[in-house]
């Protein structure tokens, strides 16, 4: 079976869709979620202009910080402190990664916990963490909304996360542990990977390497995540995972694309509305 990204993506947008007009009618509130980009990153730039017009589609207002020439740290969190400040603004985007002049781990503390619509900050990670989860993180949200929409059960599974990024890999354990998952971590360093993915019923690889789960490498019957992005020489992309081999043991499986991408900015825009609503209660 192949799991649909973007039919499960197509989903969640509806709904959010929804939820801003009705938010619009109710409370007289636009969602707004600011982007800020520093510097020339080509990928960054293609994903915060996907995010302005998918944003715009939806009825949410966004505005964006473009500064193509750099910033100074001390201009960056003057900028933060501004639109925490702003009650238009419900959530906050400042585009990863960072120029290496920049203290990334500064600015992403520097955003209010309510308009971290990334779920990034170390109280929203911290909270995830104890249980208690405010926003969190879009493309680990995203591989558990596809789970739920296939009806997959995570309860006494095994799952095996291949990858230790706080963008991805250590909120995804988390969020499957909260679902009762055993869960175990592993990544490019663990000895025989193997032994490990072959237990694995629900298998979530986020590893950044093309290629590094093969089929022999999967339980049959198994639900496999693929979280990678990779682009071939030739231009097109790829996985983590050998989609051909793997198809043909698991259960289930995400393409490349097609699979966890077009949910991350899904989750985002999910975030922003629940930002903006959890925002207006407290108004």
């Amino acid at each position: 079976m192949i799991l649909d990204g973007k039919a499960v993506a197509q989903k969640v947008l509806d709904e959010v869709r929804a939820g801003v007009v009705r938010l619009k009618e109710t409370r007289g509130i636009t969602p707004g979620l600011a982007a800020v980009l520093i510097g020339e990153d080509p990928a960054s730039k293609v994903y915060v202009g996907s995010k302005k017009r998918m944003a715009a589609s939806l009825g949410l207002a966004s505005p964006d910080y473009l500064f193509p020439e750099g910033l100074a740290q001390r201009e960056l969190l003057d900028l933060v402190d501004r639109l925490n400040a702003d009650p238009a603004v419900h959530g906050i985007l400042v585009q990863l990664p960072l120029p290496k002049t920049l203290d990334e781990d500064e600015v992403m503390a520097r955003i209010a916990p309510a308009k971290d619509v990334d779920g990034l900050t170390p109280t929203s990670l911290g909270r995830l963490l104890a249980g208690a989860p405010g926003m969190v993180p879009c493309t680990p949200a995203g591989c558990l909304e596809i789970l739920d929409h296939y009806g997959a059960e995570l309860k006494g599974a095994e799952a095996v996360v291949i990858g230790r990024s706080r963008l991805v890999g250590k909120p995804l354990a988390q969020l499957l542990l909260a679902r009762h998952a055993t869960v175990t971590m592993c990544h490019t360093r663990t000895r025989d990977l193997a032994f490990h993915t072959r237990r694995a019923d629900f298998l979530c690889v986020a590893a950044g390497r093309a290629g590094v789960v093969t089929g022999d490498m999967v339980k049959p019957g198994a639900w496999v995540i693929d979280v990678g992005v990779n682009r071939r020489a030739d231009g097109t992309l790829t996985g983590d995972v050998d989609f051909p081999s793997v198809s043909q043991r698991a259960h289930a499986v995400t393409p490349v694309p097609g699979g966890v991408g077009p949910m991350t900015i899904a989750m985002l825009m999910k975030n922003t509305l629940l930002a903006a609503e959890r925002q207006g209660r407290t108004q």
